[in-house]
């Protein structure tokens, strides 16, 4: 997508906007599935632990998500609203297009 703004786009400001608009849904999409993971090592959870934790890191995705936002103004030099948000919105809805791509995937079974 940033290469794209980059070719269609001549502005800078429009590709640095499209970068920091894809860190700001992979970023905190990292963090929920590094806090996810570090309970799986835990030999025994218990369902309410486990619901409580995926809410916990759940919130604190949503609250970097929206940090980052409010930090674009000030991070992003010539900041182009219409890249960042766009760029954001492919980036979130990748993860359909892989669940769509592994469900088509087919095994052979002997």
């Amino acid at each position: 997508m940033t290469v794209l703004c980059w070719l269609v786009i001549t502005g800078r400001g429009a590709v640095w906007s499209a970068l920091y608009g894809a860190a700001t849904v992979v970023v905190p999409t990292a963090l929920l599935a590094r806090g996810m993971t570090r309970m799986n090592r835990l030999p025994e959870v218990k369902a309410n632990v486990a619901a409580f934790n995926f809410m916990f890191w759940e919130f604190l995705k949503i609250g970097v998500s929206v940090a980052m936002l409010a930090a674009a103004v000030l991070v992003v030099p010539d900041l182009s609203w219409p890249a960042l948000l766009v760029t954001m919105i492919v980036c979130m809805k990748m993860n359909w297009l892989a669940l769509l791509w592994q469900g088509r995937v087919t095994t052979n079974r002997s």
